[in-house]
């Protein structure tokens, strides 16, 4: 049996590789001017933001430190069920860092939102986030957000890091999803 191409499985191409790395080096002029003279510690929130967390970090110009955290909210369908679970903490001590938390997406902002409470718990000094995508007419609370690179339509999108079922996120572009995939 032959494979298929599995960008064949994508309806729609959202964002192309080059949009996102437009918008990464956009963001990333933005962020060292914000950040010029802190030291900035950058939060990936596995697994989803290593691409994006990757290539930001590649784009800055500034001293930065970086950590991961892995939460869940997922479990095995595609829709967030808010009760977070940490899989992997930070190894950093945040008490006066400058926290800048790596996004892939924002869907619900319910696992972002409870993830400022936590950092801010643990003493940083700021915490912004930094989303390559968002997904607004999906929020169920708001969250600020400083630096986004775009927002979409509230489909089911996967690729540059994000999946389903642990596959697609080797895709250069950000597309949606099939619906005979996941159905």
């Amino acid at each position: 049996m032959e494979q298929s191409d599995i960008s064949d499985d994508l309806t729609t191409i959202l964002v192309t590789e080059q949009e996102i790395r437009d918008k990464l080096a956009e963001l990333a002029r933005q962020i060292e001017t914000d950040y010029a003279g802190k030291d900035v510690l950058l939060v990936g929130v596995l697994k989803g933001a290593v691409m994006v967390m990757a290539d930001l970090a590649r784009e800055l110009r500034i001293p930065l430190s970086m950590d991961w955290m892995a939460v869940s909210s997922y479990g095995a369908g595609t829709k967030s069920s808010g009760v977070v679970q940490i899989r992997k903490d930070l190894d950093a001590d945040l008490t006066g860092r400058h926290v800048l938390i790596v996004e892939d997406i924002i869907d619900s902002g319910l696992t972002l939102s409870w993830l400022l409470e936590n950092f801010a718990s643990r003493g940083a000094a700021s915490i912004e986030v930094c989303a390559l995508l968002r997904k607004p007419e999906a929020a169920k609370v708001h969250v600020e957000c400083k630096y986004v690179g775009f927002d979409i339509p509230n489909d089911f999108v996967v690729g540059y890091g994000l999946d389903f079922d642990e596959k697609y996120r080797n895709l250069r572009d950000v597309g949606v999803l099939a619906p005979h995939v996941y159905a």
